[in-house]
């Protein structure tokens, strides 16, 4: 097997090596999120899957570095960063503006002529062509926090300490800039399959919401239903690793079948 490129820049993270793995899994944040939210899930999926998160400019170690407030302006300079991985099977995944750019990442592949992903898990977001007139406004603090509380993705007990909201705000602004200023482009469709997982009970995504990404790809698409919030992941993370393996396994078996 051809070895894995030796340096993957200031947007990737490895934390858990995984030299014989038959599949990469590219994993994109949240928003407000940093790659090491999915520390955890390199090390269930390793050694089989190397699992790469994605770095954001703008926090932990690139805190110093520009934040980015456009999805198109993110995904295109995520996608220079991936789009040379191809030594085996690449999927993506991504949780709520993570989803999104998944999508957007997907798309770029597809019209630069490169192979398309084995599989898109969507977590946690709705179909781009599910717009909601709810919105965030990014200049508002006070917005952004009820938000994040209504969510339970970031503790309280954090948010009330200024300096740590000192820290965590920027980010976070730019990212619900660059989430609410993003218009869906119609008429355009992957061509991979597309796993969707969503909570039961996550208040930013109805069931119908998640399952309107079939609409969005021209290979299948199922549904995953977990229990629990717009934050499921880390509840049911056993579930969740065991479902990326599951699908991951079937995908690079698939592949290696057409080729033969």
């Amino acid at each position: 097997m051809p070895q894995p490129p030796k340096q993957f820049g200031t947007w990737i993270r490895r934390f858990t090596p995984a030299p014989d793995s038959v599949a990469r899994l590219v994993c994109l944040p949240h928003a407000g999120g940093s790659a090491s939210f999915y520390h955890p899930l390199s090390k269930a999926l390793a050694p089989t899957v190397d699992v790469l998160a994605v770095q954001y400019p703008g926090r932990q170690d690139r805190r110093q570095e520009p934040l980015i407030t456009s999805l198109p302006d993110l995904a295109d300079q995520i996608f220079a960063a991936i789009r040379h991985l191809d030594d085996r099977p690449l999927a993506l995944f991504g949780h709520s503006m993570g989803a999104v750019l998944g999508y957007e990442i997907a798309l770029r592949l597809q019209d630069a002529g490169l192979p398309a992903p084995v599989r898109f898990f969507a977590s946690g977001r709705r179909a781009p062509s599910s717009p909601r007139d709810e919105r965030v406004d990014p200049g508002s603090d006070e917005e952004i926090l009820t938000e994040l509380l209504r969510l339970s993705g970031t503790p309280a007990a954090l948010l009330a300490d200024p300096e740590i909201r000192d820290i965590v705000m920027p980010p976070i602004r730019a990212d619900y800039q660059a989430v609410m200023a993003h218009r869906y482009e119609p008429d355009r469709s992957l061509d991979c399959p597309v796993t969707v997982l969503t909570g039961d009970n996550d208040p930013r995504v109805s069931i119908d919401e998640a399952a309107a990404w079939e609409d969005h790809t021209t290979g299948p698409t199922e549904l995953e239903v977990f229990p629990g919030g717009h934050f499921f992941l880390a509840e049911q993370s056993t579930r969740v690793t065991g479902l990326l393996a599951d699908r991951l396994a079937q995908d690079v078996a698939t592949r290696h079948e057409a080729r033969i």
